[in-house]
């Protein structure tokens, strides 16, 4: 059974292996609230993961880690078994899916741990680990659904109660449920008036689909850059305590998720993965209700992939208006491309991309189109900049 004293045992433990990750204040980021980060991307190995990980193994006994330790992992889990397997001197397989993004698993491999690849997602690695588990004796360490690692996470609540001891809600993110379990737990049995809200992919919801049908849910297929926490299906514990603590669990878009991971880039100078994001996207597109409140978001890792961020930051900016492309309609005559150019400028956008082509069959014979992409200030600039052109007698045929 989790309980406080455990979780107070676990800070204890950990104190000389974490790093200390203060809230920082974020206002601009929704301006209707006090709204406060806690970075854990800036956690050793980059994210939450190494609490519950380092704990876990710490209670083990002699018997145990003298056979070392397997686990599976999306990579963050796996890093942080890696490096608590390191400190207490025991070896430790990881098997991960092999989509899991290139930072993570040669993160991983630094830290000492051998890696076993398998075709799949979370799920397929974790049952490797449990065929493997079985065949060769390991200590299985599970990434969520384990109390001793619930425990460990756990922690994450009594610092930020610590820190802002008159918060009214925090918002966590949800994959399998670990992290949300542990800091739900704590935070409802010091204040049970502050509020506790999950967020999931919207490409991934098993903890929400669990809680609405009230038994756990499987699903068929998961999908959604927030590698992190694309689980199919959550945990026994996990499931049973978020029942218990958590207000509510919401979801959030790719779309929603990129746009935070730029804004906490822009704004907070800090980078977050795209699970690590989810809080702070459910906090800036008002899935939970935080206005006038003082809000916690958790920002749970930062292990983003550098060939993904370039496309996750592309998402951003079309998600908040700082690109768009238009599509115009033009009469093929001289000076028509200086008009559209003009009237752009003027308004302060900046074109980045041009394209002229003339009518197809079946359009005016005289017609030609532009294609633009645009960098823009946000969607009132670009509703600006497409009334002024509608004014002047260009029409608009697309817009995206």
């Amino acid at each position: 059974m989790v309980t406080l004293d455990k979780i107070y045992h676990a800070s204890y433990v950990l104190k000389d292996i974490l790093r200390e990750t203060e809230l920082i204040y974020a206002p601009k980021m929704h301006p209707g609230c006090q709204l406060y980060l806690k970075p854990e991307n800036l956690q050793i190995t980059g994210s939450f993961k190494v609490r519950g990980a380092y704990y876990k193994i710490s209670q083990l006994s002699a018997e145990e880690k003298s056979k070392g330790v397997i686990a599976c992992s999306a990579g963050n889990h796996a890093q942080g078994v890696a490096l608590a397997a390191a400190k207490n001197h025991i070896p430790s397989l990881i098997c991960l899916p092999d989509g899991a993004p290139i930072s993570k698993v040669e993160a991983t491999k630094s830290y000492g741990a051998e890696i076993c690849l398998v075709n799949g997602v979370y799920d397929d690695a974790y049952a490797k680990a449990l065929e493997l588990k079985e065949e060769k004796g390991y200590t299985f360490i599970h990434p969520f659904d384990d109390e001793a690692v619930i425990e460990g996470q756990g922690t994450i609540g009594l610092e930020i109660l610590n820190q802002l001891p008159d918060a009214d809600a925090v918002i966590v993110p949800v994959g399998g449920g670990g992290l949300i379990s542990g800091v739900a737990f704590a935070v409802k049995a010091l204040n049970p008036k502050v509020k506790v809200y999950g967020v999931q992919a919207a490409g991934a919801p098993s903890m929400q689909v669990s809680l609405q049908k009230a038994k756990v849910q499987h699903l068929a297929q998961v999908s959604t850059i927030a590698d992190g926490i694309a689980v199919k299906e959550p945990g026994v514990h996990t499931f049973d305590l978020c029942s218990k603590y958590v207000d509510e669990i919401v979801t959030v878009t790719d779309d929603e998720i990129s746009a935070a991971i730029l804004c906490l880039m822009e704004q907070q100078k800090l980078i977050a993965e795209g699970a690590g994001a989810v809080a702070v996207a459910a906090a800036m597109f008002n899935k939970v209700p935080v206005k006038g409140k003082k809000v916690v978001c958790l920002v749970s890792g930062g292990n983003i992939d550098v060939t993904i961020l370039s496309r996750v930051i592309k998402r951003g900016l079309l998600m908040s208006g700082r690109t768009c492309s238009l599509k115009i309609e033009l009469i093929d005559k001289p000076g028509q491309l200086m008009d559209v150019s003009r009237i752009i400028a003027q308004l302060g956008g900046n074109v980045i991309s041009v394209h002229h082509e003339r009518a197809n069959e079946g359009s005016d014979v005289n017609g030609c189109y532009l294609r633009l992409v645009l960098e823009t200030r946000n969607y009132a600039h670009i509703n600006e900049i497409e009334k002024a052109l509608t004014d002047h007698g260009f029409k608009i045929s697309d817009r995206n």
